[in-house]
């Protein structure tokens, strides 16, 4: 039997990953994020408050091109990038090292479940991020003449304009991608054939062009008191000393990208940053950034490390995990090759059984396991039964009637359920978009129906009661699956609200 190309059979696994995450997609409502991230927004905006547009215009246009918002549909532009990000990484790795490496990363950025699952379906805005990096990669590696020593490659200089724009574009999905660009900066430092470009105007020409592009979201930023950049880098604040806190970060970081994924990439990583090959230099450098830097802020600070904010440096070094791969011989090869096929069975599984479970609950009574409000089913449900419950009440799309929650992902899954024509503010912590598109005091002089929840009612009843004519207690919403209760969401009605803190008189 004639054995497949690597470019066929990496074709193959890109086609199988993305039926998986289409079954995934239609089989799971939107998570936390993707509900605040499709709920909060109705409108093209320069910028928004938590990220950069791209990821939200894909979602915006989605809708608008289908008149329809359903988790499927607003999945769909990002399970196809990230198919086309797979493209990309095969034609980065066989440039770099050979096309079986190529079809090696490819099968590594499918079975690490961070990107397979998260990146490469839910609407966040990792998905366009790791799409426009790699093009960059490719482009920046084009730039320097940098391939396998059988291509004779040259540096050329054509490929620094669309290196720029890949940059700017990157940036434009989420603020991290400055972290692998400062690592590409450090390279050609540290590499004195790729310095000399610096006497060129080409990396200029790529600064400024990345500029352009990514300037709507600095003039959002003016605009709106530099929101944004204020809330990202408040994340690297609050000062304290957490010696083992690196460690910790860096052990979530290896679960989401599978252990024995991550351990050969930082190893590789470290060698490429202390060996003379340029390729492996040329991503060592992309990724180290992200990669250590938020250890070392979590030396200090004492906000939340998410586990995949570092995920772009790991997305630098699956063509070194892929050229390594292919080194390989013997047991240790075969061995490779079992772990593959048996992470991607279990994320299959995996996936496959969140839809089944979440659509015809093949698991009778699992919810009924966890105690009420801790389901994980309740991320993975819209919460439609509050729409219902609103209809059945007579206070869907009442006139002068607004939705209110104290936390915003509480707003996010009640928002996406009830839909654009009930707004939706947040009374507490931080709003985030809310606060932008729907701040408390745009609401003076309207009735709010308030999601009291966490807390005691009466406790919250009395902090708001000020700030209404009067207030009076709504009988509870339940959010249902498979006929049980996931959640019970007491509700207050405030009658008029008359003042907010900032509120123009």
């Amino acid at each position: 039997m004639k054995q497949m190309k690597p470019g066929s059979a990496a074709l193959l696994v890109i086609l199988a990953a993305t039926l998986a995450r289409l079954v995934l997609a239609a089989g799971m409502g939107l998570g936390i994020d993707e509900s605040y991230m499709v709920a909060a927004a109705h409108t093209f905006q320069l910028s928004y408050f938590d990220h950069p547009p791209i990821s939200w215009w894909m979602e915006l246009g989605i809708q608008r091109l289908t008149g329809l918002h359903s988790p499927f549909i607003v999945r769909l532009p990002f399970i196809a990038m990230f198919a086309a990000t797979g493209g990309l990484m095969y034609g980065l790795t066989r440039r770099l090292f050979s096309p079986a490496a190529g079809l090696w990363a490819v099968i590594g950025l499918n079975i690490s479940p961070v990107f397979s699952l998260a990146f490469g379906t839910w609407v966040l805005p990792d998905g366009p991020l790791d799409f426009f990096l790699v093009g960059a990669a490719w482009a920046l590696a084009r730039a320097l003449g940098i391939a396998r020593p059988e291509m004779e490659a040259t540096p050329d200089a054509d490929f620094w304009p669309l290196a720029g724009i890949l940059i700017g574009l990157a940036m434009t999905s989420k603020y991290n991608a400055v972290l692998v660009m400062a690592g590409a900066l450090l390279f050609m430092l540290v590499d004195a054939r790729a310095r000399r470009a610096l006497a060129t105007p080409g990396p200029w020409v790529a600064c400024v062009l990345a500029a352009v592009v990514f300037s709507p979201v600095v003039i959002w930023n003016a605009l709106n008191g530099w929101a944004s950049f204020g809330y990202q880098g408040d994340r690297a604040t609050g000062f304290g000393l957490h010696p083992l806190r690196p460690f910790a970060i860096w052990g979530g970081e290896a679960l989401f990208v599978a252990p024995w994924i991550f351990v050969p990439m930082v190893a590789l990583m470290i060698g490429g940053l202390r060996g003379s090959d340029r390729r492996a230099r040329l991503l060592a450098w992309l990724g180290v950034v992200p990669v250590v830097l938020f250890s070392v802020i979590g030396l200090w600070s004492s906000r939340k490390i998410l586990f995949h904010w570092a995920a772009p440096g790991y997305l630098m070094l699956f063509p070194l995990l892929g050229d390594w791969v292919v080194r390989q011989a013997g047991t240790m090869r075969l061995w490779i090759g079992r772990a593959a096929k048996g992470t991607a069975a279990l994320l299959v599984a995996a996936a496959l059984f969140i839809a089944l479970q979440v659509r015809f609950s093949i698991v009778p009574g699992f919810d009924s396991m966890f105690p009420p409000g801790k389901s994980p089913t309740l991320q993975a449900i819209d919460w439609t039964s509050f729409r219902t419950a609103l209809k059945a009440r007579g206070q869907f799309d009442q006139p002068g009637l607004a939705l209110a929650a104290l936390r915003w992902f509480d707003a996010g899954k009640i928002a996406y359920a009830v839909g654009p024509s009930m707004r939706m503010t947040v009374f507490e912590g931080d709003p985030h978009e809310f606060g932008v598109v729907t701040p408390p005091q745009s609401l003076i002089g309207e009735n709010i129906l308030i999601a009291a929840m966490p807390g005691s009612v009466a406790a919250i009843e009395t902090r708001y009661a000020p700030r209404f004519r009067s207030i009076t207690v709504e009988p509870p919403i339940d959010i249902v699956h498979d006929g049980h209760v996931l959640l019970r969401i007491p509700m207050l009605l405030g009658h008029h609200l008359m003042s907010w803190p900032g509120a123009r008189r």
